[in-house]
């Protein structure tokens, strides 16, 4: 969101740019959690079950994990943005704009799969605060170098989109580091296993196997930027450039939630592993209400200040002319997100993958890639927008009547 923001004070199409390179950054940040709630799960489970050993080598192979796939990442995003952006826009100025932005945001991965992969570590020893405040340094450098790297103040130079890429490199960077400092700080539960250690593939399958419904939550919205743009190319590129700039929203809201869901997490599998189940339900409902708690806040505000909002990304008339009342409908799905990836997590956290997958694959694919198709041609571009609560809604009952079946079974 603060690359848009500053962005969009160069130009629409440099707007327009950033949001066709959603779909890739939000894929690389799809696999850096996948790899990170894996490590996240089971480092809290076997710690529930006082495991130090098997904690501490579940922290090296997620290393080795973090730096080998953010690296693959890293060489593939090199080799596809061609092709994919050739595929999204015929502007030659859009075109030219994304490939300077994304040739230089490829190599945030490492930093960015090593940092979460280490916060999600520490975070499943209980300790929730300290991991934030090296995010929030990494989103404090990209804040401030932004705007000296875009515009070229005082002794930067003016680097335009590009500028904006680097200064997201530059913070991700720093994440890194101060992860690894405290890392290997002496009063962290778990350490890097290197005396004794051996590579285990089973490990690495379970790691894969525990992240795999983060992955395709956060996957999927990669995939639905991607499909919603292939719809919006039709009507013009100020429609792609809104709906980059209201994900960002967006995604500001939700990933603020999915925090709190993710912190819930290593405390539902400490306790579960553990064998403690009326803390494990006491923090599944307590969780829930405060997740459900700021999803109405979320809604309110969108649908009180959508104008507001769509100014920080200096909208043109044309997009607010449409904008305000899109962001309205879309808000509107909010609450039922957050229930159902709530519910989601939960099922991760007692290993019941193919539940909590299920339920991500009918949020963005099952039920929203039909609900595009058949309400677009009904209603045009306003279509659009209502698929979003639509299938929010279909997935929330359909998250409900999951746990219903579970606990019908007495397997909760």
């Amino acid at each position: 969101m603060i690359d848009s923001a500053f962005i969009a004070r160069l130009s629409e199409n440099a707007l327009a740019a950033v949001s066709l390179s959603f779909p890739i950054t939000t894929l690389m940040n799809a696999s850096s959690i996948w790899i990170g709630v894996g490590v996240n799960v089971l480092i809290a489970g076997y710690l529930g079950q006082k495991k130090q050993d098997e904690a501490n080598t579940t922290v090296t192979h997620g290393l080795l994990l973090a730096f080998g796939i953010g690296a693959l990442l890293n060489l593939l995003s090199l080799l596809i943005m061609k092709p994919y952006f050739r595929a999204f826009t015929n502007n030659e100025e859009i075109y030219q704009l994304s490939m300077a932005y994304m040739s230089v945001c490829s190599f945030m991965q490492i930093p960015n799969m090593v940092h979460i992969t280490i916060q999600k570590m520490i975070q499943a020893t209980g300790n929730m605060v300290v991991p934030m405040w090296f995010q929030i340094a990494g989103v404090l450098v990209n804040f401030v170098f932004d705007p000296l790297l875009i515009f070229g103040i005082g002794i930067f130079p003016a680097m335009g989109i590009r500028g904006a890429a680097v200064a997201t490199v530059a913070g991700y960077s720093l994440s890194m580091i101060l992860a690894f400092a405290l890392l290997l700080g002496k009063k962290q539960k778990v350490r890097i296993k290197l005396k004794g250690f051996h590579f285990q593939k089973w490990l690495i399958g379970r790691i894969l196997t525990l992240g795999l419904p983060s992955f395709i939550m956060n996957a999927l919205s990669s995939f639905m930027v991607t499909f919603v743009n292939f719809f919006l190319v039709a009507y013009s590129d100020t429609a792609i450039a809104f709906f980059g700039a209201y994900f960002k929203v967006q995604q500001l809201i939700v990933m603020t939630v999915n925090g709190l869901i993710q912190g819930c997490l290593p405390i539902m599998r400490f306790n579960y592993g553990a064998g403690n189940r009326d803390r494990l339900h006491s923090a599944f409902r307590y969780g829930t209400a405060l997740v459900s708690g700021m999803m109405i806040l979320g809604t309110l505000t969108v649908n009180f200040f959508p104008a507001q909002l769509l100014e920080m990304f200096t909208a043109s008339k044309a997009m607010r002319s449409f904008g305000i009342s899109a962001m309205r409908i879309m808000a509107a799905s909010y609450l039922f997100c957050g229930l159902s990836t709530m519910i989601s997590t939960y099922f991760q956290a007692t290993e019941k993958v193919g539940s909590s997958i299920a339920i991500q694959l009918c949020r963005q694919l099952l039920f929203l890639v039909p609900a595009l198709w058949c309400l677009n041609k009904l209603f045009q571009l306003n279509g659009i927008w209502l698929a979003f609560p639509v299938a929010e809604t279909a997935t929330m009952l359909i998250a409900l009547i999951i746990m219903a079946w579970h606990r019908h079974k007495n397997i909760l």
